[in-house]
């Protein structure tokens, strides 16, 4: 996309924070209170900020999607609080964000690429991975996987990117055009999400999952000093407050 052989793609915004360095704030564990309060801070003023700060490395961000909250799964035990990660190798994105919470909660976390994820837990490479409930159904890891702990530590959304080579390309008719029809794609996919996510749910349990809805509080305590290291950025810090603080 940098160099315009890509035109546009959807990506995690967890990999989006290697190319535009704020983008980590949407990464913090348990930063949004629920759902409802992730989609104000998204589609609002801090939402866009976060989205123009790719254009300086050439990728406009047009809007995100819904990728719901990533939970724990695991083969040998469930997950029903923090100090249950010990010791295990939990899967993680290439992002140091995700490295440092499952640290913070006392895991060892395994950067692992996504297809080589399945075969990784199969052999015990790793004794677990964290996901949304639709990619944990739909990559099968329920196969391998029989608990799945729904503590929700991060609300990841995609990002609908253009590379600006291409935006640049467009009249100011047409960016228009696009702008108005990625708005309207972005209320569909959440309704699509919102269904996908409780078929997942019903599916994998009745393919034997144990699903575990733990008390969350002692998981937002263990990874109260994740934030407490940004303290002296001045850029990510205030984001995070602001964030915090919007109703």
């Amino acid at each position: 996309m940098q160099i315009g052989s890509l035109d546009m793609t959807k990506v995690s915004v967890g990999v989006l924070e290697n190319f535009a360095p704020k983008m980590k704030v949407l990464g913090l564990p348990f930063l949004f209170r629920d759902r409802e309060h992730s989609f104000t801070v998204l589609d609002g003023p801090i939402g866009k900020m976060l989205l123009n700060d790719g254009e300086k490395y050439w990728l406009k961000g047009l809007g995100y999607y819904d990728a719901g909250s990533r939970s724990f799964y695991t083969m040998n035990k469930p997950i029903l609080k923090p100090s249950d990660l010990e010791g295990e190798k939990i899967r993680v994105m290439e992002s140091a964000t995700a490295v440092n919470m499952v640290k913070a909660l006392g895991g060892s976390p395994t950067p692992i690429s996504w297809g080589e994820l399945y075969t990784s837990l199969q052999q015990g490479v790793v004794d677990g991975a964290e996901n949304n409930p639709p990619s944990f159904y739909l990559s099968r890891h329920y196969e391998v996987c029989k608990y799945y702990t729904l503590d929700e530590h991060t609300v990841l959304p995609d990002a609908l990117l253009i590379g600006t080579y291409a935006w640049n390309k467009l009249s100011d008719e047409e960016q228009e055009w696009l702008n108005a029809s990625v708005e309207k794609s972005i209320k569909y996919q959440r309704k699509l999400w919102a269904e996908a996510e409780a078929e997942a749910l019903r599916e994998v349990e009745k393919a034997g999952v144990e699903i575990i809805r733990p008390d969350k509080a002692p998981f937002v305590e263990k990874v109260e000093a994740i934030f407490e290291s940004y303290k002296d950025d001045e850029e990510i810090y205030p984001l995070i407050k602001r964030i915090q603080e919007t109703n």
